[in-house]
């Protein structure tokens, strides 16, 4: 039988646990993942760095190309938070079989999820663009990087879900190995292909297209080798790409589903955001195409913590420990308030002096300043929200709130009025884009509210004769 919802036993007080030895496990797994997410922010970065020294309409085309693979991006983050739910509490019970039928059913998702988005990406790519802009040179110049880019989405497939759900069972250091070199590879193709370095033509655009597919080849390349040859654990059997266990597929889409949901109505509102930028000239999107980066730059290490806190609790519930999960949780919450201030704080210092080596017109300068500000208390309430909706909850198979919040917060109060204020009453910049980012402030005395609630609490696995016997 499945198991069952366990009371709290003890207050966490009572509980006899070494603080000590908590905070150096959650630094261990912290660092690598904070690190991966360095490094992946590296490779956008790059692009935002090298294309703005070509000019405003380039970087503004492959800011908003990268919309399709953000909203791509976070279906794999939907189908591996599925498996992750899964996979970290079965990691508790050491269970690497059921894990390794877990990984099968991931792959194979996100295979048939990247074909869609590259054949959408090379088949009509200035549709996609049009979605964003009405800028025919920014269009122009997306379209011929989401034709060279679509490629990669199939190698993006196996990385992203084979990474995560090695992260789930504690193995996060080889992401960061991949990652790192796969950044080595970008920085390197980008330079020489970009501004036509060592006798190579100047391809601009296309040339930072070129070094995300090289990139995203080398990574898999890298996990390929890794699983075969090194993982000796949880392997990728192609029986179970194929052969799907009934039980885990009802349990899995459970978990996955509604993540899938949530993520792509959240990656839709966020593109949403972008796209009422990007109508609003181009000097509000290459503004905003930077103070993007800053903003995932200053959160590295809270999302290191949020997948972190996702890891730990998971494997803790898998124990049947879930008092100490509600000890760790409340831990897990004041790291991340922390970190998201020190990262707020990061972009109030440091943010100015990146832009002054942007060739951005002064217009586009006068924005970045203002959106500088508004990131730098709106990644406070992204981080908090984000290790109790994406660790706390999800841990422990609390889902379904994560979908509702977003719907409610972003949806129908700063989508829907930014998007008022933007084309009806026709508000400034500055104004519109306060707007588009205040659903994270909004979310966060709900997401106290669900906290405290504890339903997320429970053991979501089942037990390995009961697989047997289906």
């Amino acid at each position: 039988m499945r198991s069952t919802k366990r009371p709290i036993m003890n207050k966490a007080d009572h509980l006899n646990i070494d603080w000590k030895n908590f905070y150096r496990n959650i630094f261990a797994l912290v660092v690598p993942l904070a690190l991966q997410n360095l490094i992946n922010v590296g490779v956008t970065a790059t692009d935002v760095f090298m294309l703005g020294r070509v000019g405003e309409d380039v970087l503004s085309g492959a800011s908003l190309a990268g919309q399709i693979q953000f909203i791509m991006t976070l279906v794999f983050f939907g189908i591996t938070a599925g498996c992750t739910v899964l996979t970290a509490q079965y990691w508790g019970k050491k269970d690497t079989d059921t894990i390794e039928k877990i990984l099968g059913m991931g792959l194979t998702t996100g295979l048939l999820v990247a074909l869609v988005f590259a054949v959408l990406a090379f088949a009509i790519p200035e549709p996609l663009m049009s979605i964003f802009t009405s800028e025919e040179a920014v269009i122009a110049e997306g379209a011929k990087y989401l034709r060279i880019v679509g490629v990669s989405y199939l190698f993006m497939a196996v990385t992203q879900v084979y990474l995560n759900i090695m992260r789930s069972i504690e193995r996060v250091v080889v992401a960061t190995v991949v990652y790192f070199l796969s950044l080595l590879v970008n920085i390197g193709v980008n330079g020489i292909l970009i501004f036509g370095l060592f006798g190579a033509p100047r391809l601009e655009i296309a040339g930072a297209a070129i070094g995300t597919l090289c990139a995203r080849m080398t990574e898999t390349l890298l996990v390929l080798l890794y699983a075969q040859f090194k993982n000796k654990i949880v392997r990728i059997r192609l029986c179970y790409l194929y052969r799907i266990d009934r039980l885990l597929l009802k349990d899995y889409i459970r978990y996955s589903m509604p993540v899938i949901i949530n993520e792509m109505l959240w990656g839709l509102g966020t593109s949403c955001n972008t796209a009422v930028i990007g109508h609003l000239g181009s000097a509000a999107v290459a503004a905003n195409s930077v103070a993007q980066v800053a903003r995932q730059l200053a959160q590295v290490v809270v999302f290191g913590i949020g997948n972190a806190t996702a890891i730990w609790l998971g494997k803790t519930l898998g124990q049947g420990k879930p008092e100490y999960a509600k000890a760790y949780a409340k831990r897990f919450m004041w790291l991340s308030v922390i970190l998201g201030a020190s990262g707020g704080l990061l972009i109030l210092i440091f943010g100015p002096v990146v832009s002054s080596f942007l060739t951005l017109s002064a217009q586009a300068q006068e924005y970045l300043r203002f959106m500088f500000f508004v990131m730098s208390y709106f990644v406070i309430g992204q981080a908090f929200n984000s290790t109790v909706i994406c660790g706390i909850l999800r841990s422990g198979g609390d889902i379904k709130f994560g979908l509702y919040i977003d719907v409610l917060t972003m949806w129908c109060c700063s989508i829907l009025i930014g998007a008022v204020a933007a084309f009806v009453f026709h508000a400034r910049v500055e104004v519109v884009y306060a707007i588009l980012m205040s659903d994270e402030i909004i979310k966060i005395p709900v997401c106290i509210w669900r906290y405290r609630k504890y339903k997320w609490l429970n053991d979501v696995t089942r037990e390995k004769q009961e697989l047997e016997g289906a």
